[in-house]
């Protein structure tokens, strides 16, 4: 565990969860952190906090060059995919596919970030949805419409996602936030933050109890 800059926002009894929904090992250590939480007797919330992996391909438009050189070759990929496959068969979670290279978050995040600052007592089945219809059901979370149904699965009205996808303040919330991923020294997701302590990776659950219970 290493440690970094505190959140002066966050509540008490509740871990800073620096992720982006196209990361396998982010869907992965949320699953990790449910087993965690459902084994504590006290409650522990989360606070998401919005990471960017497709900012150095993202074109000014906002479109993803898929063609950029991002360091990543098919020896990265296939060792990625090994660690996935692992940690899948120890912490027995089921997973449509190990890698959505082609997939675009950032119209997730953005429905994420209104239902967070809107909606906050819906925003983690929301926030659930969005991660299990990528990485269980194989679906596109850039697009609209399928944003607008897992909206509606939750109770939320889908009008308003659709809203919030066209709203440039919503962006620039977004963006702001993960620019403040990049101050506080987040270089890398899934990464948990509790009270200035920070564990990074798709830790397991014992793991993220010693981060809480042993800061």
């Amino acid at each position: 565990m290493s440690e970094t800059e505190p959140d002066a926002d966050v509540e008490a009894d509740a871990v800073e969860f620096y992720a982006d929904y196209v990361c396998p090992f982010c869907y992965l250590g949320r699953r990790s952190l449910e087993r965690y939480r459902e084994s504590r007797e006290d409650p522990l919330e989360i606070e998401w906090r919005p990471f960017d992996l497709r900012r150095g391909k993202r074109r000014p438009d906002g479109s993803i060059d898929h063609e950029a050189d991002d360091g990543k070759d098919e020896e990265y990929y296939e060792a990625a995919r090994q660690n996935v496959r692992r940690l899948q068969e120890e912490y027995g979670v089921e997973m449509s596919q190990e890698l959505a290279i082609e997939v675009d978050s950032l119209p997730a995040q953005r429905a994420s970030w209104y239902v967070a600052r809107e909606h906050p007592e819906r925003w983690l089945d929301f926030d659930e949805a969005i991660f299990d219809a990528l990485w269980r059901d194989d679906r596109d979370i850039g697009d609209p419409d399928v944003l607008a149904d897992l909206a509606e699965d939750v109770g939320l009205p889908p009008a308003e996602i659709r809203d919030a996808l066209e709203d440039e303040a919503v962006r620039a919330e977004l963006e702001e936030r993960f620019a403040d991923a990049q101050r506080k020294g987040v270089t890398g997701v899934p990464t948990f933050v509790y009270e200035g302590y920070a564990a990074r990776g798709a830790v397991p659950p014992e793991h993220l109890e010693r981060l809480v219970e042993g800061s």
